[in-house]
Parts: structure tokens; C-alpha cells; sequence
């Protein structure tokens, strides 16, 4: 099974609350953590929500 690398690249400071908890619930807390997760389809919808705080790549 692949895994995913994703990287908070951006700051969570005033950002909607759910996209806090999105982020919180991937493991990523504050600029520049990083977390692997496991490639399926939980872990894509969470990363849709929240794109734009991210930096994605695939293992």
C-alpha cells in the first residue's frame, strides 16, 4: 500500500475551524510538520478539503 507525505505549509492562524480540525486530525499542528499517511480515500478527502494549506508527495 502507498503512503503519502504531506507538509503543513501554511499557517492555521484564522483559518475555518473545521479546516483547523481537518488539519489537527492529519496530525499537523504548525508550519512545517509532517506526517505519512496511508493512500486512501479518507486521507484524499481530508487533503481536498485543505489543499491550500499543503504540500503533498507521493512514496
Amino acid at each position: 500500500m502507498n503512503n503519502i507525505k504531506i507538509t503543513l505549509a501554511k499557517s492555521l492562524n484564522g483559518r475555518n475551524k473545521k479546516h483547523i480540525a481537518t488539519a489537527h486530525s492529519l496530525g499537523l499542528t504548525k508550519i512545517g510538520d509532517v506526517t505519512v499517511q496511508p493512500d486512501n480515500e479518507q486521507t484524499k478527502g481530508k487533503i481536498a478539503q485543505i489543499t491550500y494549506l499543503l504540500k503533498i508527495e507521493n512514496n
